[in-house]
């Protein structure tokens, strides 16, 4: 009888790569994910090498010189469409944020002539936002009240603009665009629910045409100074505003319903305003207790470089309101970029939108304009319409410019009734109940992040609301890695695949041997609690076969969930 020798397979273990080639794989793979060098690789020619590099970093040099008239006359309905949503959404959320409402139109004239230079995104328009303006009316009317000194207060808020051109700037120049990745999905859904639920109530002031009203930025204070100033509620107001807000309503359903119409939807907010300004005019609203919103420059952004205040009295509140602007704006901005780049197959770069947002505000601190970014509502208006390239951005800026100079004196009859419905409609469109109810479904935690953060900015601060939310989503992340999923393997009947015995119950396992899968690396922060898990799993197996004599004679951890390299 002759024994066979055992057939032994040599593992091959390669070179372990030195500290240096690890630590530039690692920084590689956290600040340049995606090889943005990749294109100079081979070019031996300094001029190409040049020219490519112009492009990369202002990219209306990649898109220019192949621009041709089939493309502008997309680009030219567009943006036409879009600036005629920018005008009345402009003024509106110019006295959301407490400022003159021509700063408001001062704001869609520099900036989306910046972006249309250094962005990145075809489709996105860039505007002013609602979430925002409240954000900078709350957090620079905590140290100087836009009543009692408003002059000092557009100071700081073009400080806080640049500030935040600041931030934006450098996270996009240090390429730290995985901060912002740490906004989750639930937590923006519930900050942009419990603000557009606050922003609501506090339009209810323009619909009842209140003169007094609360400063504060919570449910409870705005509901009681609404039933306090009882005596000022005015009949006529509310009857043009519940007028309006059926007609927003209604062209927002018509668009719902019959997607080929959306540009009814997008010219909706304009149709109110230049009926507003014309019934204010004709039937001298102003003296039946309808406000209008007064006197308008007219022409165009003066500097404003040299009202910049960086008094170390107001430096806290101005920095503050720069860096949580900065990180909400790039937040909504590159994520609705993306969103509308994916519907056409293509790629938006955010480090490179970084950059662009921060310069755009950058600028615009220095042109009397305030914080602007991607919104949603004005982009979706971009797609629709057909829009190819940045261009529809110069096309809405140059209506801007038009309106600037010779018809801004008309919008001063607009009553503020109308800018409340308009306000109104737009964030009723922001409460995204059906994505509430799902993240509840498929997730109690996602669920809990997005009403902590929901909850929190209605009932008691927007960016305590905001870091609430923050805070539960890294939390989350911390036990994902602390306390990693652990299950025992079965084998399946009839075939050769092993799976999770409570996720399969027919799965059986092999005498003697517990095999264990692994969710994540081992390291630090969780050895010591996969170490006990184990322990467990064999205390458990060892309870179950015998109570004196132990059955585990091997145990086998799968740990092809880890994907550490040295």
């Amino acid at each position: 009888m002759s024994t066979e020798n055992p057939t032994h397979n040599e593992v091959n273990f390669a070179t372990p790569r030195s500290f240096g080639a690890t630590l530039k794989s690692h920084l590689k793979e956290t600040f340049f994910p995606d090889d943005p060098f990749r294109q100079f690789r081979n070019e031996k020619s300094c001029g190409r090498v040049v020219k490519k590099a112009v492009q990369y970093f202002i990219p209306i040099f990649e898109w220019l010189p192949n621009y041709n008239l089939r493309l502008f006359r997309f680009d030219l309905l567009a943006g036409i469409t879009i600036a005629s949503l920018a005008i009345p959404q402009g003024i509106s959320y110019a006295k959301l944020a407490n400022l003159p409402p021509v700063i408001g139109l001062y704001s869609s004239f520099v900036p989306p002539l910046i972006y249309a230079v250094f962005g990145n995104s075809k489709h996105l328009a860039v505007g002013t936002v609602a979430a925002c303006s409240l954000l900078i009316a709350n957090t620079i009317g905590e140290k100087v009240s836009f009543k009692d000194d408003p002059t000092l207060y557009l100071h700081l808020v073009f400080t806080a603009t640049f500030f935040t051109g600041i931030f934006q700037t450098i996270l996009g120049l240090l390429r730290l665009g995985i901060l912002v990745d740490f906004l989750s999905h639930p937590t923006i859904t519930g900050f942009m629910g419990g603000t557009a639920t606050l922003i609501c109530l506090q339009q209810l002031k323009g619909i009842f045409g209140l003169k007094h009203f609360t400063t504060k930025t919570d449910v409870v204070s705005v509901l009681r100074a609404i039933f306090e100033n009882r005596d000022e509620w005015r009949w006529q107001s509310v009857v043009v505003g519940i007028i309006f807000l059926i007609f927003l309503q209604f062209t927002w359903f018509l668009k719902r319903k019959r997607p080929n119409l959306f540009w009814v939807s997008a010219i909706a907010p304009m149709v109110v305003v230049v009926v507003g300004c014309l019934f204010a005019y004709f039937a001298h609203a102003d003296k039946h207790g309808i406000q209008i919103v007064g006197h308008l420059n007219k022409g165009l952004n003066p500097l404003s470089i040299e009202h910049l205040n960086f008094n170390s009295q107001y430096l806290p509140v101005t920095l503050k309101a720069g860096l949580i602007t900065a990180i909400i704006a790039l937040a909504e901005g590159v994520a609705i970029g993306r969103s509308f780049a994916i519907m056409k197959n293509e790629q938006v770069d955010g480090n490179k939108e970084m950059i662009a947002f921060g310069l755009m505000n950058i600028v615009g601190s220095f042109t009397s304009c305030y914080l602007t970014t991607g919104p949603f509502s004005k982009t979706a208006v971009n797609f629709n319409a057909g829009c190819r390239t940045a261009m529809s951005n110069i096309v809405m800026a140059i209506c801007m410019m038009l309106t600037l100079l010779f018809l801004a004196p008309f919008f001063s009859y607009t009553p503020l009734v109308a800018l409340s419905a308009i306000i109104m409609s737009a964030m009723l469109g922001l409460i995204d109940c059906k994505e509430i109810y799902h993240l509840f479904k498929v997730d109690k935690f996602d669920f809990l992040i997005c009403m902590a953060g929901f909850i929190g900015v209605a009932f008691i601060s927007m960016d305590n609301g905001l870091m609430m939310s923050i805070g539960l989503a890294l939390v989350r992340t911390i036990l994902y890695a602390a306390r990693p999923t652990t299950c025992k393997l079965g084998k399946m009947q009839d075939s050769y695949l092993y799976r999770d015995t409570e996720q399969y119950p027919g799965s059986t396992g092999v005498p003697g041997v517990l095999a264990l899968q692994l969710g994540s690396p081992i390291y630090f922060a969780n050895s010591n609690y996969i170490r006990e898990r184990i322990l467990r799993w064999i205390q458990e197996e060892d309870d179950v076969v015998n109570d004196e004599e132990s059955v585990v004679e091997h145990v086998l951890l799968d740990l092809s969930a880890f994907d550490y390299k040295s």
